[in-house]
């Protein structure tokens, strides 16, 4: 267990930051300087600052490709780098190394945002090479998080996509959705949407502790019934179940969101890449010492002796023991109540490229 023995290479600040996940910053994986953790009596950091700021994000593409046989989509779209919502297992911490920023406080307090993102999204839709396939929204962070109430980009750019006829997902933890229900619901008339409500926990202390400014779970669930009433393919993902943590409630949680409408399901299990797993131990120090030894035997069991396994086919959903009795119970929760793994194919068929802009100046076009 030496990822988690370890100190991290700042010493964090003893009190929890209210209303944030993780308690200040610890240096990225592309840092120049290391700082001892140990005070020798000179240097004093600066208190955190838990303020949330955003910053422009100019850029050139806003449409990312994968080939990962573990993901259901190869295409996606962020809005937004950094999320807000803080929750402190979030693989994606780690992205915010590529800013020169630190996956820990600034991951959810330095939030970035792409204004040009459904213009940008217009010309890459309008590319003659371009091939039309689903495009999934905020995989790298939540595309409803708070800064949307006001930016409005992720509704933007789901006009575009209804404008365009182009088939869209998302997953969020955020009951800010059903803003945007007119969309959503006129993309899925038209078999254009698909939609997954994160779902971690029903005990609002845990999940308040775990994701501090996602939406409380009986504001996901009263979601997930107003998207099913009008009429969107809704899904509930149970993820991360963590040991001995939440994992007990697994049925629970699906059968909450099947009550509300609910037609698929899907989970992950809890992987800490890179500095995820210096800030989980941490977070977890701070909120459920009694249970931190039993959670890291299940972790580093379920990860091949590791805090993390990058590999395909098993990052997902784990090794061992722990991770096939998960996937039995998920099985038979499912089958008990109706609730389908498989998404229906949705519909490339109708989408509508943008016209190419015409030059301001200069020759004109031909066609």
């Amino acid at each position: 267990m030496e990822e988690f023995d370890r100190p991290p290479p700042v010493e964090l600040p003893a009190p929890t930051l209210k209303g944030r996940g993780a308690a200040g910053n610890v240096d990225h994986c592309f840092s120049t300087e290391r700082r001892q953790a140990e005070d020798d009596g000179w240097w004093h950091e600066e208190a955190a600052d838990p303020r949330t700021r955003l910053h422009v994000d100019t850029a050139k593409t806003v449409i990312s490709h994968n080939d990962s046989p573990d993901l259901p989509f190869d295409q996606s779209l962020n809005p937004y780098r950094g999320c807000e919502h803080g929750c402190i297992y979030c693989y994606a911490r780690p992205t915010h190394a590529w800013l020169g920023l630190s996956p820990g406080l600034d991951f959810e307090t330095q939030i970035f945002h792409k204004p040009d993102a459904p213009r940008r999204l217009q010309e890459a839709l309008a590319a003659p090479d371009y091939r039309c396939r689903p495009i999934a929204l905020g995989t790298a962070t939540d595309a409803y998080q708070p800064a949307e109430r006001r930016l409005g980009l992720t509704r933007a750019i789901l006009q575009v996509m209804l404008e365009r006829r182009h088939p869209v997902t998302v997953v969020t933890k955020s009951a800010l959705i059903c803003r945007d229900l007119d969309l959503w619901s006129e993309l899925a008339r038209r078999n254009l949407a698909q939609v997954a409500i994160s779902l971690t926990s029903l005990n609002a202390d845990l999940a308040r502790q775990l994701e501090p400014r996602a939406s409380a779970p009986p504001a996901r669930l009263e979601a997930i019934r107003r998207l099913a009433e009008a009429g969107v393919p809704v899904a509930v993902f149970t993820a991360p179940l963590i040991p001995a943590l939440n994992d007990h409630e697994l049925e629970h949680l699906l059968a909450a969101a099947r009550e509300r409408g609910a037609q698929l399901a899907s989970y992950t299990l809890l992987r800490l890449p890179h500095e995820v797993a210096g800030l989980f131990k941490d977070w977890l120090d701070r909120h459920a010492p009694e249970k931190a030894a039993r959670l890291m035997a299940v972790l580093y069991d379920l990860r091949g002796g590791k805090a993390n396994d990058p590999r395909f086919g098993s990052r997902m959903h784990g090794l061992g023991h722990y991770a096939d009795l998960i996937r039995q119970r998920f099985a038979l929760a499912c089958r008990r109540l109706g609730l389908t793994s498989e998404w229906p194919a949705l519909d490339c068929s109708a989408f509508s490229p943008p016209p190419p802009e015409r030059p301001a100046q200069g020759q004109l076009s031909l066609f």
